[in-house]
């Protein structure tokens, strides 16, 4: 009760500190889909506080960061560390403005009730995915991270050609948990978060071995944004107690 109480006092704290004098604006988010499922329920909670709206584009990181580099305009930017690191030394990022605010570990997930496949060494993994009937994951030609690198992971494994006729990809933008409840993949492969925010998916466990994976989140205020305060102030939130346990809450760890 007490760490709730200071948790509140924090938040109100911070929104008091960010808001007061300031007019409410129209924040343009650009936001990885990655962290849909958080955002949705903290949004919601820093416009009520702050008095600012949010307009969110969703798209995977990669695709984001190619539309940013393109010329479109957004004031804040939820990626991929890396995604934002590129767009820092490209100048498309106010300096000083990257905040890592969360991670996620890649897991493997299953529709809820259906056998539990082993996946405790790589070699385990590998022949529950020579057996699985479907096998899902973003698409790698999208360019995003997750699905580029299980593909890597798979052609690693020696069995690209083996697994390419049963695998499944969810559209862009979409999750891979979805073609588990759906009947078209029996294995999907996902961070840990995504694969919770699909209801009736249960995570088996984290990649084995040297193919554990952990994908950084990062925020930024691009430059010639419009509402650069604001966006400053929705960044800084992310880091805040309340956001933070709303991160924990969904599966993501702190950095």
């Amino acid at each position: 009760m007490a760490r709730n109480i200071v948790r509140l006092a924090a938040f109100a704290a911070f929104m008091v500190a960010h808001a007061t004098g300031t007019g409410a604006a129209e924040i343009k988010v650009f936001s990885t889909t990655g962290l849909k499922s958080v955002l949705e329920e903290l949004i919601p909670k820093f416009e009520k506080a702050s008095g600012h709206k949010l307009d969110v584009t969703w798209s995977t990181a990669a695709l984001l960061t190619k539309r940013v580099q393109s010329g479109e305009q957004a004031d804040a930017l939820i990626l991929i560390k890396s995604n934002v690191d590129t767009l820092t030394k490209e100048g498309k990022v106010v300096p000083d403005t990257e905040t890592v605010f969360g991670q996620a570990i890649f897991a493997i997930g299953v529709k809820t009730g259906a056998p539990k496949p082993d996946i405790s060494t790589p070699e385990s993994l590998k022949q529950s995915l020579l057996a699985a009937k479907g096998i899902s994951y973003s698409d790698p030609t999208t360019g995003g991270a997750s699905g580029v690198y299980i593909a890597k992971q798979i052609e690693r494994m020696g069995i690209a050609d083996q697994t390419k006729g049963k695998t499944r990809h969810p559209p862009s933008g979409g999750l891979s948990g979805t073609l588990l409840t759906n009947g078209e993949a029996d294995i999907a492969i996902n961070s840990k978060p995504e694969l919770l925010s699909v209801p009736g998916v249960d995570v088996v466990g984290p990649l084995p071995g040297d193919m554990a994976f952990t994908v950084v989140y990062a925020a930024a205020v691009q430059s010639g944004a419009a509402q650069a305060d604001a966006a400053k102030a929705f960044i800084k939130y992310l880091t805040s107690p309340e956001a933070q346990a709303v991160f924990k809450a969904k599966g993501y760890d702190p950095v």
